[in-house]
């Protein structure tokens, strides 16, 4: 509801506005109105909402109100008059009728009942005389003051934070009610009802109201007079609510925001010095409901807010005394976005490139457009200039100069204008790649750690980003490994080994790439604070030390002196003294390797002798065996191999020798003086061996040496050993010379006969590697191979013999003897009808073939053909050639020879070659039957049919569309049919007759036309009768399309009963309909098409299956039988038609095989 003036606040818990009929209730927000209801129940609404109320007289009804509150009837004859107590809420009243009453109090809200159809009058009207009443409580109490102890304000305080609860329960829930919407519909309550006594004017309590709740401490005066007694202290009245706020000047960031002082109540101008109004503003940007944060506190009626968000909406109230106001909304304008924040340098520069990257400002309400990207081109003068501008959030400098300094700033735009520049941002574009450092320096140490240190390389400039890479080596094979990644100049190196030398490098490395690492640094990790003795530590093979340790109790005197005691074994029965001081280590020497002994301590003060320890076992630790004997050689060497045999060492060393080791040092032959490498031939636990692998004839060395757990010992003396005679040594490549195409000589050289004198030599000879044979056996070291082939490959190899065995075959070498003339032809006779050069062998030649010889090195270059009688004939490189001109059916003896340019080969055999005969005629060609489709021919005298075997062959062409005669059949029958013709072409043929003679001539052409096509059959035609006309059946079939322009006619018989079929229509319609049919009989329809040629006499297909038009049945005489049983009277019985025939004869032929079978089932086979 709208405020009735502006200068004077409202504060109501509820408006009450009423018609002659309807009552409508608003209740405020936080407030809380209870009604009953027609079945006796209480229902309670809380605002905000809406109650509408039926007035049955449309008068007002009462309002009840607390104690405190004076009921009073306002008329229109009478002033206005004012109810004002100090505690308790107010209630107005507004009607059109009646003076305003109002009710104020400054601590409770107020209750107003306007009209709906009038605005709302202002209670404190100039123009109306205003009486003020001062009410008592009841029972004579009089009302509280304002001042309330500590108790009523504790418990006053909880009464507003269960309401401020209550109210953010409705509204958080969902179930609160806007301020004009209609009040939810009628709810039981949860518990039980209240009584009507405990309900006052919407407030529970027992008629006590809100003073009941607020406590009985608080202390009041009483006016004793009725009219004009006011209290000893009474405080001004002030109705918050009628406070206007006024926003005014509104801003980006700022708004001005004003208001008019409220007025005082009447009679408070008896205070000599009034106290001034305090103002609180407060102010929420999270919506009207949202948390609200105090801006200014004063006595000023005018405030300007500040340092707002621009394009927000915020509201705004008045606190005046505690009471709020209603909030006031309000948005600010749009502006240009907030400074950015300035560019930084991104992944991907370089040396002479710069990436830059920003983030997007506040845009302040308007979508930021573009941004101003401005720099310095490295001048460092202070001026800057645009490099960019545009919607990106990047961008990329190129063309730069490298460890360079580059000064940016940037801006941000959109619709409302340009924002600030951001702060200046000096960004480094990257350096070379850096030189490399000095090594790393030691700070301190520690027992697992190293603190290093390093120096920026020098030649770097300090804008340039520098990252270093610390790499250490632990002596373990992996060689240096990366322990730090940064831009530190300083590193700890944790997790290392006490007492443990380390090698440190680092190198420097930045965005162009990384530089060599620096010198290598050690430095070594402290010791660790030694542990508690421990057992004797053996040092040495015949020594150990012992580590004593002071006795627990000393009996009260120092320990003077120790005495050690050892026992050689573990049997404890001889000990020897082996120490006597004061010392706590003792060294024990003169102790064997490999031997077990027992010690055991006392100390000795001047209290006397303290018992024995503990026994402690030591072991001695073994050493490597001494010098073995020289290896002797077992039986006598062989060529190759060679079997030595060894005794143990004298000098175990204290452990089981566990492994020998034989070595050899070949020499050269006996008498030569070079030496070759010492390799290991042997290695294991026996005492023998084999050597193999040796070369014969050779003085071999060998040494032996022992190894036990404790290492090898010294190698023994040498022992030379020469080895047997051997197998001779492979020889040479042998030379090969050729005398002639067909004789070789072969020479070669004497090979190493590795002690045996080579008593012979073999040579192998062979087309192939794989095939060669001996063809030499002797002590020659040459020899001639006879029997070759010219322009021949041959491979030869060479191979010695001694008394020791046969040595390996030399390398094969290849040998090609010289060319030379042609070998002999093979000649082969070609088949008379072969197709030689694309032409068919005539009956007066002959076709001769021969394989081609091998031409021995040199090209062929012609062949001579030998006829006998007649003259040679001369021919070219060829291997088939025709000879013409030759007796038809005669015999000749033909020899052929090849020729090259070294000459003429020797004639091939003899062979005979008879000349085909003539070949046959071509025979007669008749057609014996035709149709429009197939023409049949006929040729010559014999069977239809004949074998493939037949000599006489016949083949039969036609022509084609292009002109050219194609092959229709080709074989020995004399009759062919061909089909898949044209109705009314001409078509011409030709035939030809073969034999083994050859193809005979082409008879002359024959043309044979193909008749005209008949229709083709009609379906069955349809046949019903025509209505209303018994005696007239129509009869209709499916036409035909006219056949190459020719139309087609149609031809319907009849037949009745079993009379002969009659013609009853020909014409060209596809329907007939036959008047004067004959009642109870049959009648058959068939249907042919004719075709009516032009120049040719009609053509008739072939008829339509036959359809019967069954007879009418008559209607039956009365008592007769039912038109569905059998037709009435003795009807003449009718023959079966030639279906019905055929059918009954396959049963009877199905019924008799079926009759066949059963009887050869049971009386033949079983």
């Amino acid at each position: 509801m709208e405020r009735a003036d502006s200068d004077l606040p409202i504060v109501s818990v509820f408006d009450v506005c009423f018609s002659p009929q309807v009552i409508l209730v608003q209740v405020n927000p936080g407030e809380a109105f209870t009604i009953r209801r027609e079945d006796g129940q209480f229902q309670c609404i809380t605002g905000p909402a809406q109650v509408p109320m039926m007035s049955p007289n449309g008068s007002v009804p009462p309002i009840y109100v607390p104690p405190g509150y004076v009921s009073q009837v306002c008329s229109p004859s009478l002033p206005v008059s004012r109810v004002c107590s100090p505690s308790l809420p107010v209630s107005r009243v507004c009607s059109p009728s009646l003076p305003v009453s109002r009710v104020c109090s400054p601590s409770l809200p107020v209750s107003r009942v306007c009209s709906p159809s009038l605005p709302v009058s202002r209670v404190c009207s100039p123009s109306l005389p205003v009486s003020r009443v001062y009410s008592h409580s009841p029972h004579g109490r009089p009302p509280p003051f304002v001042h309330r102890d500590e108790r009523a304000s504790k418990t006053y305080e909880r009464l507003q934070k269960k309401l401020k609860e209550r109210q953010g329960g409705e509204r958080g829930g969902g179930g609160g009610q806007m301020k004009d919407s209609p009040p939810p519909s009628p709810q039981k309550s949860r518990g039980s009802p209240p009584s009507m006594d405990s309900i006052y004017n919407g407030v529970v309590g027992g008629g006590k109201g809100l003073e009941a709740e607020l406590g009985q401490g608080q202390t009041s005066t009483t006016d004793n007079s009725a009219t004009d007694t006011f209290f000893s202290n009474p405080e001004p009245r002030l109705i918050p609510s009628c406070v206007t706020l006024q926003v005014t000047d509104i801003q980006a960031k700022g708004a001005v925001l004003s208001w008019v002082a409220p007025s005082r109540a009447e009679g408070e101008g008896v205070s000599p010095s009034p106290e001034p109004l305090s103002y609180d503003v407060s102010i929420s940007y999270s919506g009207k409901d949202g948390k609200y944060t105090s801006m200014y506190s004063g006595e000023q009626l005018s405030v300007t807010l500040e340092d707002l968000r621009p394009a927000t909406d915020y509201h705004v109230r008045l606190c005046l005394r505690g009471s709020p106001s209603e909030a006031v909304a309000f948005t600010t304008r749009s502006c240009e976005p907030d400074p950015p924040g300035p560019p930084r340098k991104a992944s991907g520069s370089k040396s002479s490139t710069l990436v830059l990257q920003w983030k997007a400002p506040c845009d302040n309400g308007s979508k930021i457009q573009n941004y101003t990207l401005q720099w310095d081109e490295g001048k460092g003068t202070g001026g800057f200039e645009q490099c960019y501008y545009g919607p990106q959030k990047q961008y990329r400098v190129t063309k730069l100069s490298p460890a360079s300094r580059y000064s940016f700033r940037l801006a941000a735009k959109n619709d409302m204008g340009i924002s600030e520049f951001s702060e200046t941002v000096d960004l480094y574009t990257s350096c070379s790649v850096p030189s490399p450092p000095l090594p790393p320096e030691l700070v301190k140490a520690g027992v697992t750690w190293l603190c290093l240190t390093w120096q920026r390389p020098s030649t770097s400039p300090k804008e340039d980003d520098i990252f270093y890479s610390l790499e250490m080596d632990e002596d373990e094979g992996y060689g240096f490994q990366p322990s730090y990644d940064g831009d530190e100049l300083s590193c700890t190196v944790k997790n290392l080994h006490r007492s443990t030398k380390y090698k440190f490098r680092v190198a420097a490395y930045n965005t162009e790439g990384k530089s060599n690492p620096s010198q290598v640094a050690e430095f070594t990790t402290c010791p660790d604070r030694p542990g508690g003795p421990c057992r004797p530590v053996i040092r040495g093979s015949n020594s150990c030390i012992l580590s004593l340790e002071p006795p627990k109790d000393n009996g009260g005197a120092e320990v003077t002196k120790y005495v050690v005691e050892i026992s050689e074994g573990l049997s404890g029965v001889s000990w020897e003294l082996a120490y006597s001081g004061p010392a706590m280590e003792h060294v024990c020497e003169g102790l064997k390797p490999g031997h077990s002994y027992q010690t055991r301590v006392y100390c000795m003060s001047e209290g006397g002798q303290s018992p024995l320890s503990e026994t402690l076992q030591v072991q001695t630790p073994a050493v490597p065996p001494g010098q073995c004997q020289p290896p002797r050689v077992v039986g006598k060497p062989k060529a190759r191999e060679v079997q030595l045999r060894w005794g143990p060492p004298c000098v175990g060393g204290g452990s089981p020798v566990s492994v020998y080791s034989v070595e050899v040092c070949g020499a050269g032959p006996q008498g030569s003086t070079g030496q070759e490498e010492v390799r290991e031939v042997y290695q294991g636990s026996e005492v023998d061996c084999t050597v193999g692998s040796l070369l014969p004839g050779r003085t071999y060395s060998f040494r032996l040496r022992a190894a036990n757990k404790a290492g090898y010992g010294p190698l023994s003396e040498h022992c030379e050993v020469t080895m047997g005679p051997g197998a001779p040594e492979p020889c040479k490549a042998p030379h090969i010379t050729c005398k002639s195409p067909t004789v070789a000589v072969v020479s070669w050289e004497a090979p190493a006969c590795n002690g045996g004198v080579i008593s012979e030599y073999r040579v192998e000879w062979g087309a192939a590697q794989g095939t060669m044979q001996v063809c030499f056996s002797g002590a020659s070291l040459t020899h001639e191979v006879k029997g070759l082939l010219p322009a021949t490959n041959y491979f030869c190899r060479v191979q010695a013999v001694n008394v020791a065995g046969v040595g390996l075959f030399s390398e094969a070498v290849l040998c090609q003897t010289p060319p030379s003339v042609p070998a002999a032809v093979m000649a082969r006779v070609v088949d008379v009808l072969d197709d030689l050069y694309g032409l068919p062998v005539a009956s007066g030649g002959v076709a001769v073939g021969w394989e081609p010889p091998c031409d021995h090195g040199a090209e062929i270059s012609s062949y001579l053909i030998d006829l006998g009688e007649r003259q040679s004939i001369s021919v070219g490189p060829v291997t088939k050639y025709i000879i013409q001109h030759l007796q038809p059916d005669t015999s000749y003896r033909i020899r052929i020879q090849a020729l090259n340019n070294l000459g003429s080969g020797p004639f091939s055999h003899t062979f005979k070659l008879k000349t085909k005969p003539l070949p046959p005629q071509p025979p007669r060609l008749e057609c014996t039957a035709f149709s429009h489709q197939t023409l049949r021919l006929k040729w010559g005298d014999g069977p239809a049919k004949a074998t493939p075997s037949d000599a006489l062959q016949y083949q039969l062409q036609t022509e084609d569309k292009r002109g050219r005669f194609v092959s229709l059949y080709r074989g020995p029958c004399h009759t062919h049919k061909v089909q898949r013709l044209n109705e009314c072409t001409s078509y011409m043929f030709r035939i030809q007759a073969f034999n083994e003679a050859g193809q005979g001539p082409f008879s002359t052409v024959y043309t044979f036309t193909t008749p005209r096509s008949p229709p083709a059959p009609i379906k069955a035609p349809r046949v019903e009768r025509v209505e209303d006309m018994s005696s007239v059946c129509e009869v209709s079939w499916e036409p035909l399309l006219p056949m190459k322009g020719d139309p087609i006619i149609y031809t319907v018989q009849s037949m009745m009963g079993n009379s002969e079929y009659k013609q009853v229509y020909k014409g060209s319609a596809t329907s007939y309909q036959m008047p004067g049919l004959q009642p109870n009989s049959e009648y058959r329809f068939r249907v042919c098409g004719i075709r009516q040629c032009q120049d040719a006499p009609e053509l008739s297909g072939p008829y339509s299956p036959t359809v019967t038009l069954s007879p009418q049945r008559s209607e039956l005489s009365a008592g007769s039988v039912s038109s569905v049983g059998p037709r009435a009277g003795a009807d003449p019985a009718r023959p079966l038609t030639d279906e019905q025939w055929a059918a009954l004869i396959i049963m009877l032929c199905a019924v008799i095989s079926i009759l066949i079978a059963f009887i050869i089932q049971y009386f033949v086979i079983k």
